[in-house]
Parts: structure tokens; sequence; C-alpha cells
């Protein structure tokens, strides 16, 4: 079995689709039923789907039916007791053997329950292989599309795991300074920063383009202890949502993007084919998802302890926030300025980061400031650029 990505050859309803998910069996045709449920769920429905969701969608449900394969269990054998039908053993294996967080096996689970759903409704299979339970429904909470909803109840799939709100992961000080010292490619520590100091998304690091980057010397509105405004621009790069928004790159960080464009990123674009992208790979091409979480695994060996993409945006907005709460020449909200430079689409997504903080003693809280303003060497500065530009609300 294999997943690929479809070219620009790929057309639905008239439009190319390149980097559509085709999850591809032995005899190297799709793999049915999984590629004609990708298509309904990526395209005939008409939903408007980023080709993020597609790669993710298809990499989960690639996943499940890897499992099937190398377990030589058949995907339509729903005869089997709910606790025993494949679904089942593959949530058993993703927990025990994996060990993934209940809230990453029901990310998957819930693709996979909605594949049988269709499937049933497709009349593919006569019945489902997993039971509903009755369970209280939240006010004002977002019901999913898998769970069916009555009143102040509402159905969901009883295989799935039970889920308890978690605080954002973070890197404290040693642990960052233990990543900062490894020996990581250039381009790898750009990618880094990217997350951990401007608090962008894997996939915006990945394509952070060429063209943003400058050298700060030769501007005389950059000082070098001042943070430097960039929009970035869906045009340019992958945004979730597909929304513009301004971020503060640290002056040294724009220094250090300038140097690798001059000399590294030109060794390496001898090899590939030349990209938007600032940072390539040894081949000379653009990082992929699946390349960078590999480059994080070894970082993770390497340090010893668990290092992802996504901590380190956590750790941006953790210490930024605590920055900015416990400085009184901020002038602005704190709140407010962390939303904009992540790209939340509202406050109340950005107010984990605030309950985070508030699990903290504030003697803690105000160490993790000045831990990480010692550790990338932001001086008292950086605020005053911070409120000349105010808030992009």
């Amino acid at each position: 079995m294999r997943l690929v990505f479809a070219t620009s050859s790929y057309v639905y309803g008239g439009r190319a689709r390149p980097g559509f998910p085709i999850i591809l069996g032995d005899d190297m045709r799709p793999l049915q039923p999984a590629q004609a449920f990708l298509t309904w769920q990526l395209l005939a429905r008409g939903r408007l789907l980023s080709p993020l969701t597609w790669e993710d969608y298809g990499r989960r449900l690639w996943d499940y039916f890897a499992f099937l394969h190398a377990n030589e269990l058949e995907w339509d054998d729903v005869r089997q007791s709910p606790g025993l039908s494949p679904v089942a053993r593959y949530r058993d294996w993703s927990v025990s053997e994996l060990k993934l967080r209940p809230s990453t096996v029901n990310g998957r689970l819930r693709l996979v329950i909605s594949m049988y759903e269709w499937a049933k409704s497709e009349r593919l299979i006569d019945r489902l292989p997993f039971t509903y339970a009755e369970v209280a429904r939240l006010p004002q909470e977002e019901l999913l599309a898998h769970a069916r909803a009555q009143g102040g109840r509402k159905s969901v799939p009883a295989l799935l795991e039970r889920e308890w709100t978690a605080l954002p992961e973070f890197l404290s000080r040693d642990q960052i300074r233990t990543c900062v010292v490894q020996p990581l490619a250039a381009g790898q520590r750009i990618l880094f920063e990217l997350m951990a100091r401007v608090g962008l998304r894997a996939c915006e690091a990945r394509t952070f383009p060429k063209k943003y980057v400058f050298d700060p010397r030769k501007r005389d509105d950059c000082g070098p202890h001042e943070s430097i405004r960039v929009l970035l621009d869906p045009r340019d790069m992958w945004i979730k949502f597909k929304k513009a928004r301004a971020v503060d790159v640290p002056y040294a960080l724009m220094l250090d993007m300038h140097r690798y464009t001059l000399y590294e990123r030109n060794r390496l674009v001898e090899r590939g084919t030349d990209s938007d992208a600032l940072v390539l790979n040894n081949l000379g091409r653009p990082y992929t998802r699946g390349a960078l979480v590999e480059s994080f695994k070894r970082l993770s060996a390497t340090t010893g302890f668990r290092v992802r993409p996504l901590q380190l945006r956590h750790s941006y907005a953790i210490h930024t926030l605590a920055h900015l709460r416990g400085n009184a020449s901020y002038t602005g909200d704190p709140l407010m300025y962390l939303r904009d430079r992540l790209g939340h689409k509202s406050v109340q997504t950005t107010i984990v980061y605030l309950r985070q903080l508030e699990q903290l003693a504030g003697g803690v809280a105000l160490a993790l400031d000045a831990e990480f303003n010692q550790l990338f060497k932001i001086d008292v500065n950086y605020n005053k650029k911070l409120n000349r530009s105010g808030d992009s609300r």
C-alpha cells in the first residue's frame, strides 16, 4: 500500500486538483472504498477544503487501511461484535501500542467513522461496526458531523476515547536551550525559530517565502533590538483559513534568514529546483510535512524529551503572553496582540494560553518571562516596537 498525491494532471469537476491524496493498493490501483470516500468527502460534497486538509485526511485514512492490511483484516467485516470489529482493534492498537493521546486517536477515528457511515448510506455494508452512546450535550457546544443531537442529549460513537481538556504543551527554558545547542542544519534551525519565536504553524514555517526576507541592516526603520513587522499573505504561502495576518520577526532572526539565502540556500538550490519557500532540504526542495515531523523526531531522540512543531507555537504563545502581561511598558491588550499574531479567528481560542498561565504560580510565570528573554536575548526595547505598531484588529 502507498499514499501518493496527485499532480495537476488529476482533474475533477473540470479543475485540476494537485495534491489530492490517492491511496494505492498492492496492485497500484486506487484502494476502494477508501478512494471513493475521499473523493466524496473532499470534492463531491462541495465543501471548500484546503490542500492541508486533503493531506491530513489522506494520511489518517491511509493509516487505518495500512493497519488493516498489516493485520489481514477486512474493512467490511461488520459481523464481529463492536468490541472486536476492525475499527475497535485499530483504536486499541493506537492506544495500547502507539500510546497516542485520546484526542489524537479520536481525530483519526472520526474520519474512519464518517467513512463507515458513508459506506452504509451507499449500501456497501448493511450495518455499522460500532454502536452509539447517549451523552449530555454541553451548552453552546459545536456538534461534530458524526454526532446525533436531540434536545439536551447527543449520540456519539461508543468506541471514541474519553477526552479531558488538556492545556497546551510548551517547552521550558532549559528544554528550549537544549534544542538550541543541538547541531541542527541551518534550515532546520530557521524553521525551529519561526515557530518558537514568531509563532508560525508548521505549514506556515515550511512555506514561509524567500521574498519576505531582507537585510535589516540596510533599513533605517529596523533597529537591532526591535521586532520587524511582516505581513503574511495567503497568496504567498499556506495560511490556515487563508487569512492574511501580521507577525513580528526578531531582528536577529531576519538577519539569520538573510544570511541563509546568501549562502546555504544558494548551495541547496543547485541540487534541486528553486522554490518560493525560504527553507530547503538537502535535496534543494521545500520541506514536506512528513520530513519536518521526522526531523523533530530525531531532535526528540537527541534531547531525550518530546519536541513537536505545535509545542514550539505553544511555547511562543505562553512566553509572549507572560512577557507582555508582566511588562508595564506594554500598553496594549496582550490577548488581542497574541490572537492577531497567531491568526486565531476568535480570542476564545487564545484564552487557553491565559488559562495555562493561571495554572502556574505568579512567580513561576514571571520567571518564565525573564528566562525566555534571556535565552533569545530579547531587549526591553522590543516592547517599544510592539506599542508603536499596535494591534491589528
